[in-house]
C-alpha cells in the first residue's frame, strides 16, 4: 500500500514551558502523522516551532487533527496552527 505525500504545515507558539516538542509529536505519532522537518528556537522566554509533517497515513481526517492540535495547545498554554501547504504558499507568496 503506497501513500501519497499530504504536506502540512504546523506552528506552534507561545511562552516556552518543558514538554511542548514531546506532546505534540506524541499526538503526531499516535495519530500516524510522519513529521517531515521541524524548526524550533526560543526567543527570550517564547517558543517557536514550525513543523512539516505528511499526512498521507494519518488516521484522522486534516480539520479533525487541526482541532485536536489547537485543543492540545489550549491545554499546554500554546497556540497550534495548521494548514495545508498549497494554502500556506498561497498565502505567504510575494
Amino acid at each position: 500500500m503506497e501513500n501519497t505525500v499530504d504536506k502540512t504545515i504546523i506552528t506552534v507558539v507561545g511562552k516556552d514551558t518543558v514538554g511542548i516538542i514531546a506532546k505534540v509529536c506524541t499526538y503526531l505519532a499516535d495519530a500516524h502523522i510522519n513529521v517531515l522537518d521541524i524548526s524550533q528556537t526560543i526567543v527570550q522566554g517564547f517558543f517557536n516551532m514550525m513543523m512539516i509533517v505528511d499526512m498521507g497515513g494519518a488516521d484522522k481526517a486534516f480539520g479533525e487533527c487541526a482541532t485536536d492540535l489547537e485543543k492540545l495547545g489550549e491545554q499546554i498554554g500554546v497556540s497550534i496552527k495548521c494548514q495545508k501547504e498549497e494554502i500556506f504558499e498561497q498565502m505567504h507568496r510575494i
